[in-house]
């Protein structure tokens, strides 16, 4: 009798600390080598939340550290329309305190676990991977996989696209990054929660930019970046309206560069993006340059353009080596390309856009009539896509394959790395 009544006692304490500690989740910090940034809610009348963490070596923890969070109320996602679980329509009651905090002076090239809670022995241990300050390193890139909680199966395809580039790289993966939509809507908070209860969302640093979906509440009247913003603690290096949405960061000798589509839907929103990537670049010198926004470059189906005309000038004169974008649910890509035409990789910039991967939605590709000469290949699975690709790092060229959901590789290209004045 005493023993179950420990073990109940136990599992009364676990239940209580997870309710108390939610939605966590681990963003690279400006300099990525060296800090990383966390994100986690508790509950207003919870216990006071901390963190602990230390370097994977430490088994015993005996060299952990504890972080403090700042803290803040959150309303952003409260009485917004949604459903449960089950499909029945409600107005989420969802009011906590936003718990943010950024981890510096930490090791490069580094594997760190930490805890959050209000008791520091206890609670789930998670983990992230800091940058290398130079050479190789890996990351999966998925996008469009809409979590909607009455249909669990979404991102259960999502996850196991990961496990998948997980068993290509064939060891962790160093960060996953990516392209947005990946809540169906945004304002629902309940579908934040039960995403990030999934295992690589524990083990893994995220990185990512705003989808439409990722703006959107049910109604779709309520549009705002505040649901992406609460749900990550992403640096705050972005433009005017935007720290925390639009952002940038350096991961190894990579510079990537956020943006958020969402804030340029009229010619002064993307005039001061524009604005803004071109002072980014201009003040980080990295051996890569990544730019990654929502919106697709081209329309796979057919091949026409969409976002590539907006950006091609401004990536040929800032030297950008990579655009990664998302949200057509068709992967297209291109090799180098400068001034609208394909080069031998030693300059210019390659363009690729990812499919859906919640195997229900995707594209038929139709025929292809425009710009055959600067788009390599399309694929698409058709209205149940599911694809992601590995991104590899070295000193001499990144490395992209992509893979379809059976791990099978149907696409890849090599980034040089170029000289830099």
């Amino acid at each position: 009798m005493r023993i179950s009544a420990l073990i109940l006692a136990s599992a009364l304490s676990l239940s209580a600390w997870a309710s108390n500690v939610y939605t966590v989740i681990a963003n690279p910090g400006e300099n990525a080598s060296k800090s990383v940034r966390l994100n986690w809610h508790s509950d207003i009348d919870g216990e006071a939340t901390h963190c602990l963490y230390t370097e994977c070596s430490d088994i015993h923890w005996a060299r952990a550290k504890k972080a403090t969070p700042q803290q803040e109320l959150c309303t952003a996602y409260d009485s917004m329309y949604s459903k449960t679980p089950q499909g029945e329509n409600i107005h989420e009651k969802a009011r906590f305190i936003r718990n943010t905090t950024e981890l510096k002076n930490l090791k490069p090239g580094t594997r760190y676990m930490y805890r959050i809670g209000d008791n520091l022995k206890d609670g789930e241990t998670r983990y992230f991977h800091t940058a290398p300050e130079s050479g190789e390193w890996s990351a999966a890139i998925i996008s469009d996989f809409h979590a909607y909680t009455p249909l669990p199966k979404r991102v259960k395809s999502a996850m196991a696209m990961l496990d998948t580039l997980e068993a290509k790289n064939g060891t962790h993966l160093d960060a996953i990054l990516h392209v947005g939509d990946i809540i169906a809507w945004g304002g629902s908070y309940s579908f934040w929660r039960d995403l990030y209860t999934n295992d690589h969302f524990k083990n893994h640093l995220w990185a990512g930019v705003n989808g439409n979906h990722d703006n959107m509440d049910r109604t779709n009247k309520r549009n705002s970046s505040e649901f992406f913003r609460n749900a990550n603690n992403n640096p705050l290096n972005g433009y005017d309206t935007q720290e925390g949405v639009c952002y940038h960061f350096t991961y190894g000798d990579v510079l990537f560069i956020m943006l958020n589509n969402e804030a340029m839907h009229t010619d002064e929103g993307l005039a001061a993006a524009q604005k803004w990537v071109k002072k980014v670049i201009k003040r980080n010198k990295k051996q890569y340059v990544v730019v990654m926004e929502h919106y697709q470059w081209f329309y796979g189906t057919n091949g026409k353009t969409s976002h590539y005309n907006r950006w091609q000038k401004l990536f040929d004169e800032c030297g950008v080596d990579l655009a990664i974008s998302g949200n057509n649910h068709v992967y297209a890509r291109t090799n180098a390309l400068y001034n609208g035409v394909e080069t031998d990789g030693n300059s210019g910039t390659v363009y690729i856009q990812t499919t859906s991967s919640d195997n229900e939605r995707g594209q038929e590709l139709k025929e292809w009539t425009l710009n055959k000469d600067i788009i390599k290949t399309r694929w698409s699975e058709g209205s149940r896509t599911v694809s992601g690709i590995l991104f590899k790092v070295n000193s001499d060229h990144i490395a992209l394959t992509a893979y379809d959901r059976n791990g099978n590789a149907f696409d890849n290209v090599i980034v040089k790395a170029k000289k830099r004045k």
